[in-house]
């Protein structure tokens, strides 16, 4: 074959060989595809666009607002105590330390490694060792290896800011934790309150009832009155006692929930005394809605810091698709033959040092299978984000909403009580002075009541409502002072890939 042809196929050669390098692996439009929500661009309702006029987020202890130091207490011992709290801070703790094992690999790896032995050699004349044919020798070395990952395509970097990452979301999800257990307290705690607050009501209908039977007794005695009478003044009690009976369960039971969300045993929960709660002044609401109320949440802040990480994922698999160079070396001594430890003297060191690089051929589509599966990491976490901070926005209006309505039906509820007691008061009368019979006073005394349990059970929703508000409002815990910035969050762009060997 004439010697130009075969400079021309060499040439051909080289050419196909590189084209098929630089081309033959690229990331073939893998990217994410979603964009998160900004909150400033999602239409508010009247009610957070009539409560953005005040200027103060919720204190931090916001609790102290119902003014019952028992309650206070009592949330202070579940957040020590609380299994809930422990296992919060230990998975906070848990991705601290991952962080650490990751970015480890960031730094100069240094390990030791050493080996004493008897060798026997074989004995082979021809295809043995030689002069060592059926000699008895040391075979010793120790050897120090060394490794420091150049890093030039920001692979362990990621690495490790993901790792970060992470565990900034662990301490947003501790905060989580933290608010839905002052929560639950809150909430078991009201109940609590309402139990007894509806107990009194049951004991005061009962000692009502007993003084009707009195009375209903002595017309009788009187002459003036009737079996019929009696009767009915009777028929009441047992259904008044079970009701009472009742609410005594629903008083220990809401105790030992109590106990159980503070880590601590039914016998703790025994020894709660009878709430005092009151809610004299208003929420105050911060000034900026949505966008600051949002990113105080700690759900927001957590899902934040999830978009991030899993942003930083996406470069870790972009890095894949490029070479490895690792800077590796050694130094140790070694030798074979000689006395135990004569493979120590400076005529057996060793040394090596250079560059190790790797570059992946033939993956079967790993690579692009990693960048995909990382990119759709990306897009589930912007899209949980998008939806919490729907939910979000959603919660603070429908807690605006709520309590606004609280306060109307408190105030039409006393009213009703009022006009009750009034028509309960002028049907006992007349029925002392016999110018009404018992069932008049029997429907005055079951409205009267009815009307109490009522007013009773808005007041308890007043005082929930205002928990969730505080609770949609983040609880005042600063969660946003800790929050990835928005060029962290943002989807990395795809790099234009080095080749490898793909197909």
């Amino acid at each position: 074959m004439p010697r130009r042809i075969i400079r021309a196929l060499n040439a051909l050669s080289v050419c196909a060989f590189s084209l098929t390098l630089s081309g033959c692996i690229g990331t073939w439009g893998i990217a994410p595809q979603s964009k998160t929500l900004q909150a400033n661009t999602l239409t508010t309702d009247a009610a957070i666009r009539a409560a953005a006029q005040d200027a103060h987020w919720p204190d931090q202890q916001w609790w102290q607002a119902y003014g019952d130091p028992q309650l206070a207490r009592w949330i202070a011992l579940a957040l020590q105590g609380s299994p809930t709290m422990a296992m919060a801070a230990a998975r906070v703790r848990e991705a601290r330390a991952m962080a650490g094992v990751i970015e480890a690999d960031e730094k100069l790896q240094v390990n030791g490694q050493s080996s004493l032995k008897r060798h026997n050699w074989p004995e082979d004349q021809f295809y043995g060792p030689g002069a060592l044919s059926g000699a008895n020798t040391w075979d010793n070395n120790a050897t120090l290896g060394l490794s420091y990952a150049l890093d030039l395509w920001g692979r362990e970097r990621n690495a490790s800011e993901q790792a970060v990452d992470m565990a900034h979301m662990s301490v947003a999800q501790a905060r989580q934790a933290q608010l839905e257990l002052q929560n639950n307290i809150v909430k078991v705690y009201i109940q609590l309150s309402l139990h007894f607050a509806q107990r009194d009501i049951v004991k005061a209908e009962l000692a009502q009832q007993e003084q009707i039977l009195a009375l209903a007794e002595r017309r009788l005695a009187g002459g003036i009155g009737t079996h019929f009478e009696v009767s009915q003044a009777q028929t009441p009690l047992p259904e008044t006692h079970r009701q009472l009976d009742s609410l005594d369960e629903e008083i220990a039971l809401a105790r030992n929930q109590l106990a159980a969300l503070a880590g601590k045993g039914p016998g703790e929960g025994a020894q709660l005394q009878r709430p005092n709660l009151s809610l004299a002044t208003a929420l105050k609401l911060p000034s900026a809605l949505p966008a600051e109320l949002v990113g105080q949440r700690p759900d927001v802040v957590a899902s934040r810091w999830q978009v991030a990480a899993q942003a930083r994922g996406i470069d870790v698999a972009h890095a894949g698709f490029f070479p490895n160079v690792d800077l590796v070396g050694g130094l140790g001594f070694m030798a074979t033959g000689g006395g135990a430890l004569e493979f120590l003297t400076g005529r057996k060191f060793n040394y090596n040092v250079g560059p190790a690089i790797s570059l992946p051929v033939f993956d079967g589509g790993r690579l692009r299978s990693q960048l995909g599966v990382a990119s759709a990491g990306y897009d589930i976490a912007v899209a949980r984000y998008n939806q919490t901070v729907v939910e979000a926005l959603k919660g603070v209006s429908d807690q605006l909403i709520r309590r606004h309505s609280m306060d109307e039906q408190q105030h039409f509820a006393a009213e009703s009580v009022a006009s009750a007691q009034k028509t309960y008061d002028i049907a006992m009368i007349a029925f002392q002075r016999g110018l009404t019979d018992y069932l008049n006073v029997l429907n005055a005394q079951t409205l009267l009541f009815r009307q109490q349990q009522i007013q009773q059970q808005v007041q308890a929703a007043r005082l929930t409502a205002h928990a969730e508000l505080v609770t949609a409002l983040g609880g005042g815990l600063g969660a946003g002072n800790d929050v990835p910035t928005p060029d962290k969050q943002a989807a990395p762009a795809t790099p234009r890939t080095l080749a490898v060997f793909d197909k």
